[in-house]
Parts: C-alpha cells; sequence; structure tokens
C-alpha cells in the first residue's frame, strides 16, 4: 500500500510502551491469533487504499502516526491514540455525513473480536467520534493529541498544503464547482474563527501561525475565484 512503512503499518496498535494493542495477550496470555490479527490488518490496510480517497488515504494514516508519535508525551493512553488514528477514517465515502460514526462502531466490533479490553475500546471509539468536530475538553489529554496529529497537515509546508488541498477537491469531484467553492470557504472560515486550531503545547508553538496562514491564503484564492 502506498505509504505503508513503518513498524506501524503492518499491525494496528500492536507497538509502543505499553504493548497492549490488538496484537498483545491479555493478562493470562489468550490473545487473539496471528490469522484474526492479520485479516483485520488487512482489511484496514484494504480500506485506506480504497479508489474514491484522494487525501484519506494510507499516506494520511501514516502521516497522522507520525504525528501522534511526535506529540507522544502528552498522551495519556498512547496505545488507544495509536489505536484511533488507525480507525478514524476506516470507513470514509465522501458523499455520507456519517462515516466516523461509521468508522467507531466499526473500531467496537474490531476491537473486541481482538480481546482488547472494554475499557480501551470504548476510549478508542471515542476518540474516533471526536474528530466530527476536533474540539477535545480541556483535559481530554488522548483527544488532544488526536485532533492535533489529525489537523497537523494544515501547518504542512505551502506546496503540501496546496497538494493537500486539490487532493480535497479531488475527493469532491462529485459537487460543482461553485457549490464546493462555498462550501470550503464556509469550512475555512470557521476553522479561522476558533480561538486555537491546536491544543497541545507542541501543536500551539509549531503549528498554528503557520496553519493559520495556509487557511487564509486558501480562502483568498478561492474568494478570488
Amino acid at each position: 500500500m502506498p505509504g505503508a512503512t513503518g513498524p506501524q503499518a503492518t499491525v494496528p496498535g500492536a507497538t509502543g510502551p505499553q504493548g497492549d494493542g490488538p496484537g498483545a495477550t491479555g493478562p493470562q496470555g489468550d490473545g487473539p491469533g496471528a490469522t484474526v490479527l492479520d485479516r483485520y490488518a488487512d482489511d484496514l490496510l484494504g480500506r485506506w487504499a480504497e479508489p474514491q480517497r484522494r487525501y484519506h488515504t494510507t499516506d494520511h494514516l501514516v502521516a497522522v502516526l507520525h504525528r501522534v508519535d511526535e506529540l507522544r508525551e502528552y498522551a495519556a493512553d498512547l496505545a488507544a491514540v495509536r489505536l484511533a488514528a488507525w480507525f478514524h477514517d476506516a470507513v470514509y465515502l465522501p458523499d455520507r455525513s456519517e462515516n466516523e460514526e461509521r468508522s467507531a462502531r466499526l473500531a467496537e466490533r474490531a476491537l473486541t473480536e481482538l480481546g482488547v479490553g472494554e475499557a480501551r475500546t470504548a476510549e478508542v471509539a471515542r476518540l474516533v467520534r471526536l474528530t466530527v468536530t476536533h474540539d477535545p475538553e480541556e483535559g481530554d489529554a488522548d483527544g488532544q493529541v488526536l485532533c492535533d496529529a489529525d489537523l497537523a497537515v494544515l501547518a504542512a509546508a505551502p506546496a503540501a498544503y496546496a497538494a493537500y488541498a486539490a487532493a480535497v477537491r479531488e475527493e469532491y469531484g462529485f459537487v460543482p464547482e461553485e457549490l464546493f467553492r462555498d462550501g470550503r470557504a464556509a469550512v475555512l472560515r470557521g476553522l479561522l474563527a476558533l480561538p486555537r486550531l491546536y491544543r497541545t503545547p507542541h501543536g500551539r508553538e509549531h503549528w498554528e501561525a503557520p496553519a493559520r496562514h495556509n487557511l487564509t491564503v486558501e480562502l483568498e484564492l478561492l474568494s478570488a475565484s
């Protein structure tokens, strides 16, 4: 799969200091077999490589996982955040509005079958649902890490940001140009109106300013076209 390299691109959540992703054994050493684990890993990678995706691809998944690791010191349950990154856009159809909810339900089913504990499974599903708004509450360390990692693309270098914006447009190729411009502009204005785009200290220090610059430039280009 494109971009599916590195230790976290094979088994979701099976790495990290907690060592208790889906592949980890439980207290009695009775974790799921390799067949079940491989099936879910293959299923997730297949979902992220679906043909309707242009931005929400395996490359995006790997980028979010890298950003989660970059922000790991702020997480309370790093394994849960990593799992939520794997599942947060596992169900993605550009013309549907319930993608996050369906992704959360997929996580609940898959992680339960894989033997992940009830509390962590619930936390992963909560984090996935949080990506609807990207608005974690104060004190929600894991929510802040996941949301910042997912929005880190907004702070990319200008060329990379332009590629991101173009990929988003391709995903919504079925939307007429004028309607897309109006909708995208509304999204950008909403983001710029937020008091803070990023909630972690690292995000605020390193990503806030370039993200606001990129959003402002895209909004100006949309308005001028």
